[in-house]
C-alpha cells in the first residue's frame, strides 16, 4: 500500500495509507512505538465497505517532526489538521494505545466530526503514569516524573528504550515486544522484520511519554494534575476494547475510562488476547469493530 503525504497548515508533513472502499470512513491512529505500518493486518481484513486511512503521527514512520510534541492535545490537532486536509466531514476512528488517548482528547476538542468511537487497549482518560527509576532498576511508584526533563533522564525506561533506537538493536527490540506486546502471539517472520524497521523511525519517545504521563480528561486529579473534564464532552458511542492478557494498559486504567465515559462507553474484553490483539486475535478484533460499526 503506498504511501501518501499532505502538508498540514504548521508546516508539518504527514504520512498515510489509504485503503479505498465504501462511504463509510474510519481513520486509524497509531500508539507509541509504532507507526500506520502496523495497522496493515486490520487494513487488509476489515469490510470493504470501509474506506480506511491510517497516519503517521508526528515523529513517526514518514511523517516530519519540526516541532516537538508538548501534549496529547498536540497529537490531536495534528489529527484536525490531517483530516481537514482530506475534506473528511464525518468520519469512525480507532485509536490503539497512545492513539486511543489521541482519540478521545480529538473528540472533546471537536464535536461533530466523529460519529463513532473504537479504543482498542487504549491509555486512560486519566493518563498513563511515568514514574523513575529505582537503583536496583524497578520502577520507584513513590515519584512520578513532573517535567519532560525528568522523562528524557530517566535511565529505567527512556534512557533504556532510546537506547535501543540509538545502537538500532533489532534484537533487543524484539525482546521487549516479545515481553510486553507479542506475549502470546507473534507475527511471521517477514512482518516481524517490518515493524521493527518501522519501530526504528521514531524520533519522539520522550516527548510520548510525558504526553501520556500529564494527559488527563477526567473531572479528577490524577496524581500529577488535575483533569481538564473534558470527558463530559465526548458524548458519542464509544467501544472500548481491551485484552484480556494486556500487559501495558492495566484493568484498572480501562475501568477508569469506562467510569469517565459513563453511559456513552461500552466494554468488552477480548478473550486470550494481550496488548496486539491484531496479532493475537485479527478475527475476534474485525468482528467487535464491524459489529459496532454497521
Amino acid at each position: 500500500m503506498a504511501m501518501q503525504k499532505i502538508l498540514l497548515d504548521n508546516g508539518e508533513t504527514i504520512s498515510y495509507r489509504e485503503r479505498y472502499g465504501g462511504e463509510q470512513v474510519v481513520v486509524l491512529v497509531h500508539g507509541n512505538m509504532t507507526s500506520s505500518q502496523h495497522w496493515d493486518l486490520l487494513m487488509d481484513a476489515l469490510d470493504p465497505k470501509y474506506k480506511l486511512y491510517a497516519l503517521d503521527l508526528r515523529g513517526f514512520g514518514e511523517s516530519s517532526y519540526h516541532t516537538r510534541i508538548q501534549g496529547i492535545a498536540d497529537f490531536a490537532a495534528d489529527l484536525k489538521g490531517f483530516v481537514d486536509a482530506l475534506g473528511l466531514e464525518t468520519f469512525h476512528l480507532i485509536g490503539w494505545s497512545t492513539g486511543g488517548a489521541i482519540c478521545m482528547q480529538f473528540v472533546a476538542d471537536n464535536p461533530g466530526y466523529c460519529e463513532k468511537l473504537v479504543l482498542l487497549a487504549s491509555a486512560s482518560t486519566r493518563g498513563y503514569p511515568f514514574f523513575g527509576t529505582n537503583p536496583d532498576g524497578t520502577p520507584d511508584f513513590q515519584n512520578r516524573l513532573q517535567t519532560i526533563e525528568e522523562v528524557e533522564n530517566d535511565a529505567g525506561k527512556t534512557k533504556a528504550v532510546q537506547g535501543l533506537y540509538d545502537s538500532q538493536n533489532r534484537d533487543g527490540l524484539k525482546g521487549l515486544w516479545n515481553a510486553l506486546i507479542y506475549s502470546h502471539n507473534q507475527p511471521e517472520d517477514k512482518k516481524y522484520k517490518e515493524y521493527v524497521t518501522d519501530m526504528l523511525t521514531q524520533r519522539n519517545l520522550a516527548d510520548v511519554y510525558h504526553s501520556l504521563n500529564t494527559f488527563n480528561i477526567s473531572n479528577l486529579h490524577n496524581g500529577l494534575s488535575q483533569g481538564t473534564n473534558q470527558a463530559k464532552d465526548i458524548n458519542i458511542p464509544v467501544l472500548i476494547l481491551r485484552g484480556d492478557r494486556d500487559y501495558v494498559v492495566s484493568e484498572a486504567m480501562t475501568q477508569e475510562i469506562v467510569e469517565d465515559l459513563g453511559d456513552n462507553a461500552t466494554y468488552i474484553p477480548l478473550t486470550n488476547s494481550g496488548h496486539s490483539p491484531l496479532i493475537d486475535d485479527m478475527s475476534q478484533l474485525t468482528q467487535r469493530i464491524e459489529e459496532f460499526l454497521s
